[in-house]
């Protein structure tokens, strides 16, 4: 089983959330058990800005066993393809193509989307099976 992290469980993780952090600490330990975790390069790149030097990143992510993953053209595509049907329907500028990056590689690289995101990447990207934290 491959799980592609998103950014929003890693940020919990690294700074133990109050709210968060412990399940979201949980549910990735479970998906490591299960297989192998990915992050797509927009994952990595959103984590990077948490620390402050690049070795301290590596560390964590070392540490947590989160495999580097770059985004492949398929998925490239379809994320583009996919955020330009989002806007022309009127969809919000809240929603940046980094959102879709990440849903169009957990689908086309991975079995899973690990996200705290409920409703956006269900909406958007129906064939991706999302798994919540807190509904783990």
């Amino acid at each position: 089983m491959v799980t592609a992290v998103d950014t929003n469980v890693l940020l919990h993780v690294f700074t133990n959330a109050p709210e968060f952090g412990l399940a979201s600490a949980e549910c990735l330990r479970r998906c490591l058990r299960e297989g192998t975790v990915i992050a797509c390069d927009v994952v990595w790149a959103e984590t990077a800005a948490a620390f402050r030097q690049e070795r301290a990143l590596m560390t964590a992510m070392d540490r947590l066993g989160i495999a580097f993953s770059p985004l492949e053209r398929p998925a490239a595509i379809q994320a583009g393809e996919c955020w330009a049907v989002y806007r022309a329907a009127g969809g919000s500028r809240e929603r940046v193509l980094a959102d879709f990056l990440v849903a169009a590689h957990a689908l086309h690289q991975a079995d899973r989307l690990l996200t705290r995101d409920r409703g956006f990447y269900r909406r958007c990207f129906k064939q991706l099976t999302v798994l919540d934290p807190s509904s783990s």
